[in-house]
């Protein structure tokens, strides 16, 4: 998988960009600022210019790029949850040459220890019962030194380690990363490598606060947790939230 590399001063969202852009080639989109940088849903991604890596990866999940992770030659649309595990183990693993102490806060929020270090927000284009294309936009907190927004829990590498980090080799170490990740079986690494994973803990639902512990992460990404009354409960993203 040989990506095409675009860097570009500015953008609104580089996963859009990528979307203005169609291509059939495997791409990545690397932006210095974002005017319009999101989350999922209505979230805003708070970045300064030039600090950052703010970047969108599009990908053709194809056999050639997943080996047997494929099924007939492309990614089962029900599968999807495989490229977020492959992208958030990609920077995990990346990250884990600089620091210690990084988790994947379900389903794909890159932490270290209680701060948010990266977020990702990927979408994906079906073409039948599989997946056409996937775009995975990233926005990973690296030289920022400080943080102005009202967002709970930022952190950023710079912070952690009071260095700053080459971006471009941090970049291409993910890219690197996360070819490797695709063609993996990556269930058990990613069990292993999440926030919170064990223990009773505090979430959120429409229902209101709970302590529960994680129990499994299903294929298709649903989260089911263990509440302290021995009660199963079984969640889609957004559905419940953690307290932190």
């Amino acid at each position: 998988m040989d990506y095409i590399i675009k860097y570009i001063d500015e953008t609104d969202s580089t996963n859009r960009w990528l979307k203005d852009n169609p291509s059939e080639r495997d791409m990545v989109v690397v932006a210095d600022y974002q005017t319009a940088g999101r989350g999922c849903g209505t979230n805003r991604w708070e970045s300064e210019r030039g600090k950052n890596l703010l970047f969108s990866i599009r990908i053709h999940p194809t056999e050639s790029v997943l080996g047997t992770i494929a099924q007939e030659g492309k990614l089962s649309a029900n599968r999807q949850f495989h490229i977020s595990m492959a992208i958030s183990l990609a920077i995990t693993d990346a990250l884990g040459q600089y620091i210690g102490d990084l988790s994947i806060k379900w389903p794909n929020d890159i932490y270290w220890r209680n701060g948010k270090i990266c977020g990702i927000l990927i979408e994906h284009t079906l073409q039948g019962k599989f997946i056409k294309e996937s775009i995975i936009g990233v926005g990973l907190n690296v030289n920022q030194q400080m943080f102005e927004s009202d967002a709970p829990n930022p952190v950023s590498l710079w912070q952690i380690t009071e260095q700053e980090t080459n971006r471009e080799e941090l970049l291409n170490s993910i890219l690197q990363c996360f070819k490797q990740r695709l063609c993996q079986d990556l269930k058990a690494d990613y069990m292993a490598a999440l926030y919170r994973r064990k223990g009773y803990h505090p979430y959120t639902d429409k229902d209101g606060v709970f302590m529960a512990e994680i129990a499994n992460v299903e294929d298709d990404g649903h989260l089911l947790l263990t509440d302290d009354s021995g009660h199963e409960r079984r969640y889609a993203f957004k559905e419940v939230q953690y307290i932190i």
